[in-house]
């Protein structure tokens, strides 16, 4: 079987995928489109200037003729997975599923945040994390997946709480949570990632409590970082009510959560010893939480939300 992952892979999440897929002996492929360079600094100035002049981003357009080179090199392919369509434009669609036999989409943002409504007609399925639009759309719902090695010796943390995140209109609620960890006397680590990080004002900085960097940390560094923390804290993205990948590396690493997703409550492995829930303003955080030790998963459940079982669902394989 022949299968490709067509994705904008800023995390280095989905290239866990193919390495996945490839285990289960598939001919697997990933178009990482995230990964695409202008070849030269002409071309990045002309892409600038036609940016600002004609409002056309042609490194956007390059990228989507690399999608059709590569499958051209690839040949016909059983099954296409398009993560997050709305990055790729309709009439690119059309050629990419005239190379598959059976063209799907996993959407892990909200339809709120990127819309992609337009796209509906083009797959042959449509999965997504977010619970509300599976229910409104008749989409397919499935979660993230675990990719991590379940923790199998603990970590003596040196934090009793830890955050990484984007640089986004989370930053405020963080703040608040900050000063709620400084009252309960409770230390923590907040780093928020961005571009843009440089525009938070400098007394935060100072204050050594939420640390801003413009690079990303890298993504085989993650677990190390959240590793650190006793608890691991999660705060969704306004309009989306589906699980981010946190709470799934912390599921494998064993480590509690403190969320303000309240469909958490949801899902078969909830344990409230486990995860504590914020209120709207981050104010009911409980020291006593952090006392209380984590609580194992059933392994029948763990298992439902390994990247493995996550592939086989997806791909309806039969191995």
């Amino acid at each position: 079987m022949k299968i490709c992952v067509i994705s904008f892979d800023f995390w280095n999440y989905d290239a866990h995928i193919v390495e996945e897929l490839r285990r289960k002996g598939v001919d697997a492929h990933h178009i990482n489109i995230g990964a695409y360079q202008h070849k030269d600094l002409s071309a990045r100035v002309k892409n600038t200037i036609s940016k600002i002049v004609l409002q056309r981003n042609l490194k956007n357009e390059l990228r989507q003729e690399m999608i059709l080179d590569t499958l051209k090199k690839l040949g016909p392919q059983d099954q296409i997975l398009v993560i997050n369509p709305e990055l790729i434009d309709m009439e690119f669609h059309h050629q990419i599923k005239q190379c598959t036999k059976r063209y799907i989409a996993y959407l892990y943002d909200s339809l709120a945040r990127c819309p992609a409504q337009h796209l509906f007609s083009e797959f042959d399925e449509i999965f997504t994390f977010d619970k509300k639009d599976a229910l409104d759309h008749h989409f397919k719902l499935i979660t993230n997946y675990n990719y991590l090695p379940e923790q199998k010796s603990p970590v003596q943390p040196k934090y009793d709480l830890v955050y990484l995140g984007s640089f986004d209109n989370r930053i405020s609620l963080l703040s608040t949570i900050s000063a709620q960890m400084e009252k309960l006397n409770l230390s923590y680590n907040f780093v928020v990632v961005g571009k843009k990080s440089w525009t938070k004002n400098i007394s935060f900085q100072n204050q050594n409590t939420i640390l801003y960097k413009r690079q990303r940390v890298k993504h085989e560094d993650i677990p190390d970082f959240y590793l650190q923390g006793n608890i691991v804290l999660d705060l969704v993205r306004d309009n989306q009510t589906g699980l981010s990948f946190r709470i799934f590396e912390a599921m494998a690493l064993k480590k509690k959560i403190i969320t303000n997703n309240p469909t958490i409550k949801d899902y078969d492995f909830y344990n409230p010893e486990n995860v504590f829930i914020l209120n709207e303003e981050a104010s009911n955080i409980e020291k006593s939480f952090f006392d209380g030790s984590y609580q194992e998963i059933p392994a029948e459940i763990y298992e439902k939300y390994t990247l493995s079982s996550w592939v086989e669902t997806i791909f309806s394989l039969d191995l």
